[in-house]
Order: C-alpha cells, then structure tokens, then sequence
C-alpha cells in the first residue's frame, strides 16, 4: 500500500510523536496552521469517514478520547482547540486515510473561506 500515514504508523516515514498506542498514533503536522496542530491516525487504514464500518466505531471514539487526553497534554483544554476531519475533495482532504487535525494553542479563525457564519 502507498499510503503515506500508514508508512508513518509503521515507522518507515519519520514523524514527531506525541502520543502513540497500539491503536493509534499522534504525531505534528510538517505543516503547522496553529501553534499547536497535531495529526490524529488510526494504525488500521480507513481511507476516509466514508469508508468507517460498524467494526471500527470502537476505534473512532478512542481516537475522540486520546483528543482530549493530548489536548490536556498540550495544554489547550482550556483555551480551546478546534478537531478537524475532512473527508472527501471538497473539504481538501490530500491523505486517504482517516486522520483528526487538532490545532489550538491560539485564537483560531473561520471555519471555511467561503463565509464568516462559524467564527
């Protein structure tokens, strides 16, 4: 497969870790829109929400658990922090594999570019 998170999940593409169990992995993103923005990945390949079957709901709440658990670790519980998924070409997804965007760490903007309805 030449799925570029999968590679980082295995460890043959390096990453910055931040949290990582035998289910998931959390590294920062190469390309930071926040101060802090961190990638949420499952180990297992899910190419996006679409493809999220029964079996793996289990697997996207304790991706939504170790969000807060690394958002405390990060030190934005509080402050806030926005968690993100994009899913599809529309929304820019650019990886084919399921992954939460986690950026706080300041005072974030519009959710989209095309209005200011979710400032």
């Amino acid at each position: 497969m030449d799925c570029l998170f999968c590679k980082i999940s295995e460890g043959s593409i390096p990453s910055q870790k931040v949290f990582e169990n035998e289910r998931i992995l959390v590294f920062k993103d190469i390309q930071p829109a926040a101060p802090v923005h961190v990638l949420i990945i499952p180990k297992k390949h899910i190419a996006s929400m679409n493809e999220v079957e029964e079996q793996d709901l289990t697997l996207i709440a304790e991706m939504h658990q170790v969000a807060q658990q690394v958002a405390m670790d990060l030190g934005v519980e509080d402050s806030g922090y926005r968690l993100i998924n994009n899913c599809g070409p529309d929304s820019g997804q650019a990886v084919h594999h399921i992954h939460y965007h986690l950026l706080g760490g300041a005072k974030l903007g519009a959710l989209t570019g095309i209005s200011d309805s979710h400032a």
